[in-house]
Formats: structure tokens, sequence, C-alpha cells
């Protein structure tokens, strides 16, 4: 055969795969009125029409309307293009008539976009019957300065670079040893002469900034860019300014603080990584086509002699009105006094990257419930709630007295209780210039508090509530209020689990929200991950850390134990805790059904997987861990607990691996897939006779060679001797991981049983362990004992911490008690979410809501009824739409109301019903067949309760 036959035949051969997956398109479709168009339209990870958007080649999603006649897509057709009226010539991207029922995550093919360019996108279904929807209402799409080339602006910042002070408090007596780098402000003035049709503002900094134009805020964001290794790349935001500028004199300003830049833990010299610095590119379309940009470069001014005289994330801030500059930020202002700032190139090893979720914003503002006490012209004001943001203070004050502000978390009695702090200060100051009433709302910093202290105040005031309001802070991401019940502290422990979201999830997921500490914990993390997805609209804010992750990861594939990293502050990793590398990503999948977040870390999970082979010997991990961190009731009050750290590495190496080979099936790579298998099967074998006897009981001691110690090889193998105990964490984590073979299970799941009622029903697990109780008990069938232990009102349970106050989850399970007062450990944060985890069996068990599928594409509906309930609703938010469920029983007959989105199926699992009656939609089902197509249903019948 010729080449040129050759060819011929394999082009044919393409076109004739291509037209089984695209049909012609009728542009005149007569039937295109009968079904609504799709809703819900999201670029990404779920941004709604976004402005500097971070993808070139972006992913498209949207839903098929609730209201529409049409049950599921056959098939779609998606149109980008450069003008909103999508003629023709401005179509630059058209699927065609695509043959597929898949309505998220698109990634067009072939379509490359590049900074600033804005489009037009919308999209069309049709059913099996092949009517057509309407188009869709037209998105936007408008990518931010994607490559570092497109800046032309500089770094700059206040010429003394180097300068320090270690003044937060008036007289510098209450910070000894405290450096901060002092706030600056920066300005230029500039000109603008035609009439304008669109201005936007590119900007970042290394520290955190506040813009303004003409005197006027850009946002309402908080603490931007955020927090990434700034050595690798920084945030940057984008602001449409159109309508902040005008005609004729301008001027731009920003103000600036160190943020993230500052101290983590106790104050040392290493903390500060680089001084603060600006750059900013404000770009200006004009109504006649022309272009302007203003970049920051050395013709900007600067001072540090602002208001805000220090600001940190731990201390708090000090803001002195006399240093007052009215008008800095306006084109009027005069300058005088201002210096020329310092600038530098911005450097090409550090990415600037547009920003992939939402920044920080106020997202509640909660009033103060009562003033507890007033003594000694101190007053303390009580918010009602374990909150993480700052005060908004509003009340009078005399010239020369300086306003105090404390807070903390809990009271005990009238104890301001602030140990927990450690070395944070979390105290902001204000200095009045005159007498008379001031309000003022801290910029560069934030607390984690429930109670504010005042003091400083004009004595002849009596303080009211109105003196102090709460600005909530957290990433501007949705908290969904979906779950409910008629157990009243089960409610409160709901709530209680999203305001432990709230107070954590500010810009990465922190470990807590108010002490020297506020890091991106990775075990805390892949503990919560799962969780969270159903709490909030995370997925965005998730992926974001990913990036941060996979840039901190180490040359050898070690993942740090926070992210980002200071690596002055900790050596090595943990197991459990790096294992976030390959479980967060894998969660992230099962719950959206967005494979990109696989592929984009497939290389970090391989190279993760590879660290933790080479620091095992016989597949028994050597790496070490934190344990169960904070089990109850340890020998020697342990925190990392009394399961075996080998066991629990081991554990999770079997649980990376077992996820990496799904992963390699999942993106093609069946080599791979194959390797992952084999290295789970020999290290599931191995862990099975190294850690359980013949009887599957844990052994009392072994020995184990290991050829590393200290990061360094051994000329030979050295033998540990190991000495385990037994816990519910040593049989929970093999159970949860598939580490037993199927004849086995039953066993161990015993094993499990007796240690639970050993302990009256009462959990004996700490941060690994406590996740896998639901999940274990409503596999094998003992969902009635996990109500028992989620219901008890003793310690440890999550009852027991609201019976003594609680408004958060708790770092410990006796953090605080009415009797005892405070934990004597200093590590005592009183909002943080990983004992929140539990709130997963919420929507998976209670409501019974389990994805079959990834992204919830067909899930099952399998409720664990219990005679302690008896109303239950609540909603799972999916990719496709709302999954709405609800259940109640009365006298043993059961009522269910059940949502099935559109395009998506469920399976109704229901044993313990009979004389099952469904109801699809307002009519009565003859075949109750227990799958069920999109639609509303009413579901009745007997119950037989679990005794």
């Amino acid at each position: 055969m010729s080449y040129y036959r050759y060819s011929f035949f394999c082009l044919l051969a393409i076109f004739v795969v291509a037209c089984e997956q695209v049909e012609p398109v009728s542009i005149n479709d007569n039937k295109s009125s009968l079904i609504a168009p799709p809703i819900g339209l999201t670029v990404g990870e779920g941004m709604v029409n976004p402005i500097g958007h971070y993808e070139i080649v972006p992913r498209f999603s949207w839903q098929v309307d609730a209201e529409s006649p049409q049950l599921a897509q056959h098939s779609y057709q998606l149109q980008v293009a450069t003008h909103v009226s999508f003629d023709p010539e401005q179509i630059i991207w058209d699927s065609g008539r695509v043959v597929s029922s898949e309505s998220a995550w698109i990634r067009p093919e072939g379509l490359t976009l590049e900074s600033r360019q804005r489009t037009f996108w919308r999209v069309r279904t049709w059913d099996a019957a092949s009517n057509s929807s309407q188009w869709s209402e037209t998105q936007t799409l408008e990518t931010g300065l994607l490559r570092n080339e497109d800046w032309q602006a500089k770094w700059i910042g206040h010429p003394d670079t180097d300068k320090r002070t270690e003044e937060l408090s008036p007289n510098a007596i209450e910070q000894p040893g405290n450096q901060y780098y002092p706030p600056q402000y920066l300005r230029k003035n500039f000109e603008l002469n035609k009439p304008i049709k669109r201005a936007r503002l590119y900007i970042t900094a290394k520290g955190v900034f506040k813009p303004f134009i003409n005197g006027q805020a850009v946002s309402e964001d908080v603490m931007t860019p955020g927090w990434t290794p700034y050595h690798k790349r920084i945030e940057t935001l984008t602001y449409d300014v159109t309508n902040l500028l005008q005609k004729g004199a301008n001027a731009i300003g920003a103000a600036l603080a160190e943020g993230w830049q500052g101290r983590i833990f106790h104050p040392t010299k290493q903390d500060y990584v680089t001084p603060l610095r600006l750059i900013a590119q404000l770009e200006v379309t004009f109504e006649d086509g022309t272009t302007s940009r203003v970049v920051t470069d050395d013709s900007w001014l600067s001072t540090d002699q602002g208001p805000i005289r220090t600001a940190g994330n731990y201390d708090g801030e000090r803001y002195d009105a006399n240093f007052e500059m009215p008008g800095w930020n306006t084109p009027e202002f005069d300058s005088e006094g201002w210096k020329r700032v310092y600038s530098e190139p911005h450097e090409p090893a550090i990415k600037l990257q547009p920003k992939r979720h939402a920044p920080v914003r106020v997202t509640k503002t909660i009033p103060a419930i009562t003033i507890v006490s007033i003594k000694d012209d101190v007053a303390i004001f009580d918010m009602g709630q374990n909150m993480v943001g700052v005060p908004e203070v509003s009340l009078p004050v005399k010239k020369g007295q300086t306003v105090k502000i404390r807070f903390s978390e809990a009271l005990h009695g009238e104890e301001f209780y602030v140990k927990n702090l450690r070395s944070a200060k979390s105290t902001d100051w204000y200095i009045p210039k005159s007498d008379g009433l001031i309000t003022y709302q801290p910029t560069f910093t934030f607390h984690g508090y429930r109670y504010v202290e005042v003091s400083g105040y004009d004595k002849t005031a009596t303080p009211t509530l109105d003196w102090v309001t709460g600005k909530v802070l957290h990433s501007d991401f949705d908290v969904y209020d979906n779950f409910s019940t008629n157990h009243s502290k089960l409610n409160t422990l709901s709530n209680n689990v999203s305001w432990g979201l709230r107070g954590n999830f500010l810009d990465i997921p922190t470990d807590c929200p108010q002490r020297d500490e506020r890091l991106g914990w990775t075990g805390d993390a892949q503990v919560f991950v799962r969780t969270s997805m159903y709490k909030a609209d995370v997925y965005a804010f998730w992926s974001s850390w990913l990036e941060s992750m996979r840039e901190e990861q180490g040359i050898d594939g070690m993942i740090p134990q926070f992210v980002p990293f200071r690596p002055f502050l900790t050596e090595g990793t943990a197991a459990a805790w790096g294992d976030a590398a390959t479980i967060v990503p894998w969660e992230l999948y099962q719950h959206t059904g967005d494979i990109a977040v696989l592929a984009e870390n497939y290389a970090m999970m391989k190279r993760w997987v590879k660290y933790i082979e080479f620091n095992s010997f016989d597949y028994i991990s050597n790496i070490g861990t934190y344990g169960d961190w904070l089990q109850p009731f340890t020998e020697n009050e342990r925190a990392s607990g009394d399961t075996h750290p080998d066991l629990i590495a081991t554990a999770y190496y079997a649980r990376s691996v077992d996820i990496l080979a799904q992963t390699a099936q999942l993106l093609g790579y069946e080599s791979d897939a194959n390797q992952y298998r084999r290295l789970f099967n020999n290290i599931k074998q191995k862990f099975r006779t190294f850690f359980f006897d013949d009887f599957l009981n844990v052994v009392n001691s072994t020995t184990k060679q290991i050829m590393r110690e200290k990061g360094k090889r051994l000329k030979s193998p050295k033998i540990i001797k190991l000495n385990l105990k037994t816990t519910q964490t040593s049989y929970l984590l093999p159970l949860a991981f598939g580490l037993f073979s199927e004849d086995e299970q039953a066993t161990a799941v015993q094993k499990l049983l007796a240690l639970l009622e050993k302990s009256e029903r009462h959990l004996r697990t700490g941060f690994l362990g406590t996740p896998m109780l639901h999940q274990v008990l409503q596999k094998y069938g003992h969902s009635e004992l996990m109500y028992d232990i989620l219901l008890q009102e003793t310690y440890p349970s999550w009852f027991y911490s609201i019976n003594n106050g609680a408004t958060t989850t708790w770092e410990r399970w006796n953090s605080y008690s009415l009797e005892d007062g405070f934990n004597k450990a200093n590590m005592n944060s009183l909002n943080h979410y990983a004992y929140g985890a539990v709130a997963e069996w919420f929507y998976t068990g209670i409501l019974g809501i389990q994805s079959l599928e990834p992204g919830f594409k067909t899930f099952q509906i399998n409720p664990q009824f219990t005679t302690r309930l008896n109303n239950v609703q609540g909603t799972v938010p999916t990719i496709y739409g709302d999954i709405n469920m609800a259940w109640s029983v009365t006298a043993n007959q059961l009522l269910m109301t059940i949502t099935v989105p559109k395009n998506t199926r469920a399976e109704l699992k229901l044993p313990s019903i009979s004389r099952l009656n469904l109801i699809h939609n307002g009519e009565s089902l003859a075949d109750t067949d227990l799958w069920l197509e999109p639609g509303s249903y009413e579901v009745s019948g007997i119950i037989k309760m679990p005794e």
C-alpha cells in the first residue's frame, strides 16, 4: 500500500470515529423551545463569570434544569466566542453536537486562552428523543495575567527595606523580642485623558495588601493575596476598576503589612522571609480602542508613617489615629515628605499566577449577645460564638488614652482564658487623636475568639452591647445549611462542625485559628476533606492548597507535615500527614468526578509513594508518625496515642499505594496500575502477618529490621524491638483500608466490637481513628452502635464538649469542663476541625446518601434508621444538582421524600421496609423498581427498627 493510500484510510478511519461522537447540528431546530436551557454554568472548580481566571484550557460545567421535562442529557453543544453575539466569525471553539451525558468538567481540546482574554460561552443540550434545549444564558470568562512575561511592573517598597520595629504596644513593653516590618503606604498620581471603556487592576504583594483608587477601596477582600510557598509562587488578583477611574487626574495606592510572611510559632529572626513588596499593573482600555498602562516602578512614593503602626497575624494590630493621612490615596493629596520607592524586577523563578480560589472576605456580621462583666473600666463582651475574624468597635474615647482590645475563646467564670494562645498576643490597640466616638476595625490581622475584652475607653461612659460587632472571616465559599433533625444536640454538633470549618478555612486549611501556629497541617486536612465537601463548596479551596503541596514536595518525594512549609520549624514528614498527597486528591475526585484533580497531582502522588518505599524495609514503613493524635485515656498521657506508629505508618503506606493503583488505572497508565496493585498486595500480606497473630490479635511484641536511621543509610540491618498495644484504631485502619482478607473481616469486626463494649460504647480514638468509626461500623452493619457512640453525653464524646459550652469542635476531647476548667496543656485549641470529620456520617449514614460513581452521577440512598431520631432532612449538593432527602418515622410508619437531580440515577435500598409504596412526581408507581430516575419521590412503608 502506498503512503498516500495509507494516509487516506487513516484519515477516513478518524472521520468515521468522529462522526460516531459528533452529530450534525440543525441550527433551525423547531423543538428548541420545548426544553428549558441548561443552568448552573461554571468554569474551573465552580467559578461563575470569573475575572482573572487561571486556566489556559478551562473546564466547563452545567446542569439540566430541575424544572425541565428533560430527564437526562443525551448530547450537548458548547460554544466559546469573542463576542456576546456569537456570530460565526466570532466563535473560536464549537464542539458541535457531542453524544455524551457528561455535563461537568468538559475541557475543550484545542482551545487555549491567552492572558487578559475575554470570552463568552454558552451550551445547549438534547434529550434521547433529540429534543433540543434553548441556549443557556451567555456566561463570561476572562483570564488574568497567565505568564510572568505579561508583567511590565516591578516590585516596589519603602526604601528602608530592612527596617523593623519591636513596637506593638504603646510602650513596647508587652512585646519583648517580637519584630515587625512596619506597614507601608504606597501611591502614585496619573492622568487619563480619554473616555474609559474598561480597566483592570492586576496586583499582588509579598505580604498582604489593601488597594485603593481615588480614595475608594478596590475590593472587600481581606489578607490578600493569601499564603502560598512564596519562593515558588505568589497569587495575583484581578479587579474590574472601570467605575473607580475618572477622566483627568487619578490616584492609585495600597497599604502593605507582613501577613503570613511574619513569624510562625515563637519569635525568631528566621521568620522573616522577605521585606514587604507590592507589584501592580493597571491596564486601561479607552472607548477609541487605545490603551494605557500604569505600573509599579520607581516613580511611586511611599511612607511607613501611616496610622497602622504594626500588624501581625498572631499579635494583632496597632492603629494610631495621630498618624492618619486624610486623602492619602486621592489625586489631591500633598505627598511632601514621602520617599521614592525602592524597586526591583520580578524573579523569573517565582511564578506570578492568578488566584485559583476565592479570597478571604467578611462573610457574616454577628452582634455581641451579652456583657459578661465590667470591672475596673474593663468590659468583657460575649459574641455567643467561637469565631474567626476581627471586631468592629464603636465607642467613646479620650485623647491620650489607648484603647486595648484582647481576645479569648473561653471564660472560666470570669477568668479571661489566653494560656492556649501561647506566644500570640492577639491584641489590637487604638490610639485616638481626640475625644469623641470612634469606629475601628483592624485591617491586617485576624483572631480566633468568642470573648472580647475592651479597656481604655472613656471612663465616663457605660459600655453597651453595640460597642462590639463581630466580623466573621474565611475564604469566600458557600457554607451549606443542609442537615437538621429532631435532636437538638445533634443539630448543635452539625453547626459546631460548620463553624470549625469557617474558622479554619482562611486561605489555607489551618489546624487552629487562635494560637501562634495556624498552619496547614496535612494530617488534619486529610481526615476532614471528605466531610468538608458535604459541608461547603470548597473544591477550589482544596485544589489551590494541593498546588502548594506539589510545590513544597521535596526532591526525594517527601511531603512536609504542613503546607506551606517553613523548614526551620521541623524536619521530615509523618505517616498519615504526608499521605494527604494521595488521599486529598482521591477524595476530591470521588466527590466531584473531576478526573483533572488526579491528573494534576499524579506525579506528586507517585513521588510520595516512592519516598515511603525508600524509607521502608520489607514493606514495613519506617517514616514515623504523630500517631493517633490526642487519643483519650492513653498510657503516660502520650499525645501520639497507643496505636503503634509502625502499624499506622504501614497501614497508610498501603492506603496510598491502593489509591495510586486506582488512579493509574483511571488515567490509563496500565503498567503503573499493575505495579502498584502488586505492591499493595505485598504490603497487605506483610501488614497482616507482622502486626497480627493467627487469631487476629495484635501481637504484643515483635522485631523489625531497618536500613536507615535519622535519614542515613546503615551499613547493615539494625534490629529493633517493638512493643504493640491493642487499640480501637489498630482494627479501624485495616478494616477501613481493606487490609484483612474477606474471610477475616468478620473476626476483625468482632475484635473491634469487643473493644467498644469494653469502653462502654465510648470511642478511644484520636485524629486518625475517629473518622474511621462511622465508615467501618456502617459498612459491617453496626450503625446502631455508631449511634450509641455519636450520642454519648459523657467523656469522651462530641456531646461532652457541647454539654460544656462548645460552639465549635475542639482539639482535645477534654479541652474544657465546667467542673474542672481548662485542660492544663498549652496546646488546647477550642476551634479545631479534625474531630468534626464525624459529620460526614450525617449525609452518608443518617441520610444514607452514598456515591456509587464519582461525582454522584449514580448514588445510593440507604438511610440508617434509629429509634433515637424520628425526623431528619438534608441536602447533598453535587455538580449535577442537589440531592434532597428527608425521612420521618411515627409508630413504625416511614415517610420519605427524595429528589434525584437531572442527569443522575439513584439506587434505593430499604432492607428494613415492608409494604413499600413509591410515588414519583405525584403518581403512584405499580412497579417499585428501586432504581430511581430524576425527579421527586415519596416513599412510605412499615419499618422494622433495629433493636
